[in-house]
């Protein structure tokens, strides 16, 4: 068995990493899975947020604050869930289908929740009965134009993890029955918090509800989400880094001789003639990205967050390329 195989399933495996490669330098440079580097910064939050129950009123305030930044105007057709990864599985029960189909290589989660789904390319996947479809896809950022989707009449999930960063890539509020998950912890920084939305028609949203429970979400949760959706000028500021951020990362790639294959505001990909062996050089400089069982000579590489971090980056790289 492959030892690096439980670092090819999920981006943010550094401890695994840590026991594979003792030696490296700590503490490891996370780069693996996409998350912003910059965080919204999290106020203290009063005690009672911690020692009652969440209340309905609050997780409606959340959603109604979600609804704004997106584009909506009827809460009863989003749901907030305890992370995006929930709400595919979640999904996966509540749609059963006989033909189902991912947009191409993409998030491995979705083959995890549904077995029998075939990779196929958009011309193909969109004849299935249940499609799903990651807009910008990850990992190579492949986007499929909003009207498309906007036009199958077929059940169509369109995991938009990664929009909050590039809107205009977005199908909400124009999605016409498809059912649209939102991602909180990859825009801002904050993957702990564990929430998402499933924005959908009533009906699919009072059965997710019913799964879901009473108190689906925490009450931490419910207050740092909802104060962050409020806050529109850090917002703005978090989409003008992102695409600084990427477009330096993109560069630096370039200049070590490897090749941009795609991305988002939130992650390069990149081709390396020998990209095992560059991620191992990189495990040993403790620094992590992600490689990929189905594209293996290809690397996913976030944003590093501060000038030391990006120097660290550098210099591995450089050390590379002196020792190819």
């Amino acid at each position: 068995m492959d030892p690096h195989a439980a670092l090819m399933w999920h981006g943010g495996q550094t401890a695994a990493a840590a026991q594979l490669y003792p030696a490296a330098p700590r503490p490891w440079l996370d780069l693996s899975t996409g998350i912003s580097p910059w965080a919204w910064p999290v106020p203290a939050l009063e005690p009672k947020v911690w020692q009652s129950l969440p209340s309905r009123a609050a997780l409606e305030q959340l959603e109604f604050a979600a609804a704004r930044v997106f584009g909506l105007n009827d809460t009863e057709q989003i749901s907030a869930v305890p992370g995006s990864d929930i709400a595919i599985r979640l999904l996966a029960r509540l749609l059963p289908a006989n033909r189902v189909a991912v947009v191409g290589q993409s998030y491995a989660g979705y083959s995890a929740a549904w077995p029998e789904a075939r990779v196929l390319p958009f011309d193909k996947a969109r004849n299935a009965d249940l499609m799903i479809c990651a807009n910008p896809n990850n990992p190579d950022g492949a986007v499929v134009e909003a009207r498309k989707l906007q036009r199958l009449r077929n059940i169509r999930i369109v995991d938009e993890a990664f929009a909050d960063a590039m809107p205009e890539v977005s199908m909400l509020p124009h999605r016409n029955g498809a059912i649209v998950l939102r991602s909180f912890g990859k825009f801002f920084g904050l993957a702990g918090v564990r929430l998402g939305f499933v924005v959908a028609n009533k009906p699919v949203i009072r059965e997710l509800r019913g799964l879901l429970g009473d108190w689906p979400i925490s009450g931490p949760a419910i207050a740092i989400g909802t104060a962050a959706y409020c806050d529109r000028a850090w917002q703005g500021l978090q989409r003008h880094r992102l695409a600084q951020g990427s477009a330096r990362l993109a560069a630096l790639l370039v200049d070590h001789g490897l090749d941009n294959r795609g991305g988002t505001n939130n992650f390069t990909l990149c081709h390396a003639p020998n990209a095992p062996g560059l991620f191992i050089h990189l495990c040993r400089a403790g620094i992590l990205v992600r490689p990929f069982v189905d594209r293996p000579d290809q690397l996913r590489l976030g944003i590093p967050g501060n000038d030391a971090d990006w120097a660290r980056l550098d210099t591995a790289l450089k050390s590379w390329r002196l020792a190819e």
